[in-house]
């Protein structure tokens, strides 16, 4: 298990000196050399992986001030630095062999607003979908759209001069920048907006490094003026990387933010920027045109042009049908109705906003009816999504479209390396054709996406870049992408910018380079910022663009995990870097330990790519991890244990301590499992990690605590006073917290659970008793399933889950409690689940087998049956057992009435709600039928997650999850009595934290039952 750390290239003693002096001078963010964070920050959505030496984080400004002014030091000139801000880009523009500046974690606020002259303040790391949700309230957005707008921050926006959807319309990022703050290298505050002549001359008069960069940028617009006009495109994309066109502007003015815009971090670090914000438009529809051919899709785009849209966005087949297979068809499978005589080959999405409704109708009307009379391209037909929850569920499905594409099947899959590429949508469809043509000549898939009014298109060839002779394509098929583009009058880099591809720029910019390396020589004179990209500094000889395929890829070190390996932790491995998970949306579930801690090792591309890299280490040293899964418990295996434990405690350095410390971080709520698009399960691999890691390590005593609960808990409930009194006592409470590292332990309910039985006529569940039963008696009869955690420390719950049963007129039948196996499985003891999960898999069985319904009560112990148990035992063994809500929807009919009677707020369990979400449809419909309505509340994580809140090591970030979402939720729906949810966990965070009881749904609706409403009368039909 022991992975030796790897030894930092280049000048270690170099950069740990640069660290040391760093941290001596007073600098006080974080400092992170250790290779778990170094290897998290070495991957992006790239195909490239670059190990940094070191990670810094500053706090606020002066920091980054410090750092440039340090740096600038002649003894620390060979020093590199890369500002970060997403980690989302697709060209490896942040991925560094150097010091990786990240100004997300803390340089992330909004530091004002101004609603009446439309436009705010923020700091480099605020996330576009932070600012807009801060907006919101004033009727304002930031455009323009992006498809990473939950986690792309400003910073990134700025530096790659980002567009998006909507861009025709809205313009670019530089388009709204009214001004800058950067620091520039030797620690000098460069504050930069447009200025009149006269103060442009100003600024060049200075002698320092403003001065220089104004004297030169200035030079180069007066006398470069013809080259520019004759070498920059007329594209609505025009350029990622130094813009000289808009130098100069309209009026006379100079605008040093041009250049800025879209710099990548190659000339400073920009930590502020005030940008102008857009009303909000107030009505929006959106026309869904479908195709029977993706090139009819394509060449449709000027004709829906003529009507001047917001927007044209288009999907290929591929991402469609993998569209299909994810969460996010749940929200918009009405609007594409599948044909499966005419298959859908090919959508446009095509949007009109107004603030004027009837007008915005009519131009809608004016649209269709255009469609039903051009017949210049065929169409199958089309739906519209009218208002603005109905257009963003729809581009959310658009926006997932990168992720998706990586969750195709096989070990191949979409690559970003030639996929932005801009033309002039004139030829965009000939384009494409050529494009095709190209990689079906090499014998490849792809997927596409993109913007078509704009001339955009993301095409991601379909390699598997383990294989060597499919990563040798790289350069081949850049190369003839790169001519291709040029063919058509476009750009290699139409979007995301230049990164590790800017091999090219000196083609493309020809006569124009030189400007470009004196721009980087001005701002940048020893090329130590993000060196290698778009530019180099002239004077320095040695300096050079770095190509395509000179950096390793990250199929290069995939290639060395053995292929069993790879395949066994395919939901590990196949991570794509497209950052998902990095949500900021606090009310959004995936993922809560990341949303807490802003560390990018507890989110699940971090987690992924310790595990990737773990395996990889494991493999280099002869570690067969597959076949080291046994447990052993002789005396000379724990004492083995025990020394290496020991020589942990005293300093030991292994790679899988720092795996350990971030699995160790997860929630296992099994939100990154539904909502990842290419399905990473942290869980799932981590439970593997954890029985890896303690064949070697001795396992913490909570370990054993959590996982021996449900097969303890029968006998020690029969003494619920004494259990109780034992777990309020100090001592007690004092050696749980430090000894066995458990907090707030939940005490048993004192309600005798047999004498509801007895009162409800309750019955066992066997197989003798239910073979007994006649057709007619098995249709109104079910087997509730006990869980260890409602059927002991919330019996109440339970009982009137009963009452409610049985008044709906159903006999209820006990299945026998057996421990479920979900701690077990949570804490990695993956041999003992598998006994449990077989033996309770058996019971249940023959009891379905006698054709009586199985039920469970908390959603997070049921989903186990059809998660882990299926992935655990053979096909056909598993049990199937419904949903609390599935059972209600099925077990009577349901009519919703036109005005229902009483309001409940809805807190689903997270787990639930990202892995099951037709589930809270259900408990929606449940209620209508009942004449109620639940309104179903937007929330993350109540930070409990089973045990992981009564962990000692997980408090603090516990009670950090539970105030980002929950917390204000309860505040503000509690007093009326209206919050319901279904967890047990989330209602025991909630006690613990609030001091404040919420009900299940269930008992909100056996209240309303009990009330005498028209329901008794649908239960007895």
């Amino acid at each position: 298990m022991i992975a030796r750390l790897i030894p930092v290239n280049g000048q270690p003693g170099l950069y740990q000196s640069f660290l040391s002096d760093l941290k001596t001078e007073g600098f006080e963010g974080e400092i992170a050399s250790d290779y778990a964070v170094r290897t998290v920050l070495s991957t992006d959505n790239s195909i490239y992986q670059r190990l940094p030496q070191a990670a810094i984080f500053p706090r606020h400004c002066a920091d980054v001030e410090l750092v440039a002014r340090l740096a600038a030091q002649p003894r620390f000139r060979s020093v590199v630095l890369t500002a970060r801000g997403g980690g989302t880009g697709t060209n490896g523009q942040s991925l560094t062999d150097g010091v990786i500046v990240d100004l997300s974690r803390h340089l992330n606020r909004i530091l004002e607003i101004n609603p009446d002259e439309r436009w705010v303040r923020v700091q480099s790391g605020v996330v576009k979908d932070q600012l807009n949700a801060a907006l919101k309230p004033h009727g304002l957005f930031f455009a323009p759209e992006l498809s990473t707008s939950n986690r792309a921050t400003i910073g990134g926006m700025i530096n790659t001069d980002a567009s998006g959807q909507g861009s025709c319309t809205y313009g670019k990022t530089r388009d709204h920048v009214l001004a800058l703050s950067t620091v520039l290298m030797g620690g000098r505050r460069l504050d930069s907006q447009a200025v009149d002549a006269s103060q442009a001359r100003q600024q060049a008069a200075r002698q320092d490094i403003i001065g220089e960069v104004y004297r030169c940028t200035q030079e180069i617009a007066d006398n470069q003026q013809q080259l520019i006009q004759d070498i920059f495109p007329k594209l609505n994309r025009c350029l990622t990387g130094y813009d000289l066109a808009h130098l100069r502007e309209a009026d006379g003015g100079f605008n040093l933010n041009s250049v800025l815009c879209g710099s990548e971090g190659s000339l400073g670090f920009i930590v502020e920027a005030r940008l102008n914000v857009l009303p909000i438009p107030r009505y929006s529809i959106l026309v869904n045109v479908s195709y029977a051919g993706f090139m009819d899709a394509l060449r449709d785009a000027k004709a829906l042009m003529a009507l001047k849209p917001l927007s044209i966005e288009t999907v290929d087949s591929k991402v469609l049908m993998l569209a299909m297979q994810d969460i996010v068809w749940h929200g918009v499978a009405e609007y594409f109705p599948q044909d499966p005589d005419r298959p859908t080959a090919g959508i446009n999405l095509i949007e009109f906003c107004d603030d004027d409704q009837a007008r915005l109708e009519q131009r809608v009307n004016d649209f269709i009816e255009h469609l039903r009379t051009d017949t210049g391209v065929s169409r199958q037909g089309h739906t519209l999504a009218i208002g603005n929850e109905a257009v963003k569920r729809v581009y959310s499905m658009r926006k997932r479209s990168v992720g998706l594409l990586g969750n195709v099947q096989g070990e191949a899959r979409p690559q970003p390396f030639v996929e932005d590429t801009a033309v002039p949508p004139e030829h965009l469809a000939d384009y494409i054709a050529e494009f095709r043509a190209l990689l079906d000549g090499h014998n490849l898939e792809y997927g596409m996406f993109g913007h078509v009014d704009a001339g955009v298109l993301h095409v991601r060839p379909i390699l598997d870049m383990k294989d060597p002779a499919q990563a040798a394509l790289i350069r081949p098929l850049s190369d003839a992408v790169a001519a291709l583009t040029k063919k058509y009058g476009g750009l290699l880099w139409g979007e995301h910018g230049k990164g590790l591809r800017s091999e090219y720029v000196p083609d493309f910019f020809g006569a124009l380079y030189p400007s470009l390396q004196a721009i980087k020589a001005a701002f940048d004179p020893f090329n130590q910022l993000n060196p290698g990209k778009i530019a180099t500094a002239a004077r320095i000889s040695q300096a050079r663009l770095t190509a395509v395929d000179e950096v390793t890829l990250r199929g290069d070190l995939d290639r060395q995990i053995d292929q069993r390996v790879w395949q066994s932790y395919q939901s590990a491995v196949q991570c794509n870097g497209n950052g998902a998970c990095y949500n900021f949306d606090p009310d959004d579930a995936m993922c809560p330990s990341w949303k807490a801690t802003r560390d990018r090792i507890h989110s699940p591309k971090g987690r992924a790519s310790l595990v990737r890299e773990w395996l990889r280490l494991q493999g280099a040293q002869g570690v067969d991890v597959l076949g080291n899964t046994a447990a052993t418990s002789s005396l000379g295996s724990w004492l083995g244990k025990a020394r290496n434990t020991l020589a942990r405690r005293l300093g030991q350095k292994d790679f899988s301590h720092q795996v350990y410390d971030a699995m160790a971080g997860c929630l296992a709520c099994k939100s990154c499992a539904g909502q990842c698009p290419v399905k990473v399960n942290v869980p799932d691999f981590r439970a593997r990690f954890l029985e890896l890691y303690h064949n070697r390590y001795l396992r913490p005593l909570k370990d054993y605590v959590v996982g021996s609960l449900e097969f303890s808990i029968p006998v020690i409930a029969r003494f619920p006073s004494l259990y109780n009194a034992m777990m309020g006592a100090r001592p007690v409470k004092f050696m749980l917290e430090h000894v066995v590292g458990m907090v707030d332990s939940p005490l048993l309910s004192a309600m005798d659970f047999h004498r509801v039985c007895a009162t409800w006529n309750v019955q066992m569940a066997t197989v003798k008793t239910l073979s007994r039963l006649t057709d007619p008696q098995r249709q109104r009869s079910v087997i509730l399933v006990q869980d260890a955690f409602t059927r002991y420390f919330e019996t109440p719950v339970a009982a009137q889950w009963i009452e409610l049963i049985t008044r709906l007129g159903y006999q209820v039948y006990l299945a026998p409690f057996a421990p479920n196996g979900k701690p077990l499985q949570v804490q990695g003891l993956l041999g003992a689940f598998k006994k449990a999960a077989a033996r309770n898999a058996r019971g249940l069985l023959a009891l379905q087998n006698c054709g009586v319904p199985l039920v469970g009560l908390d959603p997070a112990m049921t989903l186990v049956y059809r998660q882990e148990y299926a992935k655990t035992l053979d096909h056909g063994t598993v049990p199937q057992v419904a949903l609390a809500q599935e059972w209600l929807a099925s077990a009577m009919p349901l009519q919703s009435p036109a005005a229902p009677q009483k309001v409940f707020h809805f807190l689903p369990h997270c787990t639930e709600r990202t892995n099951e979400p037709a589930s809270i449809d259900l408990w929606q419909k449940v209620f209508a039928g009942w004449g109620l309505s639940l309104k179903v509340l937007p929330s993350g994580c109540c930070g409990m997650s089973g045990t992981y809140g009564h962990e000692t090591r997980n408090v603090k970030t516990s009670q950090i999850i539970y105030s980002q979402s929950w917390q204000p939720l309860v505040e503000q729906h509690h007093g009326d009595g209206t919050l319901l949810a279904d967890g047990y966990s989330c209602r025991s965070q909630v006690k613990r934290q609030a001091g404040k009881e919420l009900l299940h749904p269930l008992q909100a609706l056996l209240g309303h039952l009990r009330e005498g409403e028209p329901v008794v009368q649908a239960a007895q039909r």
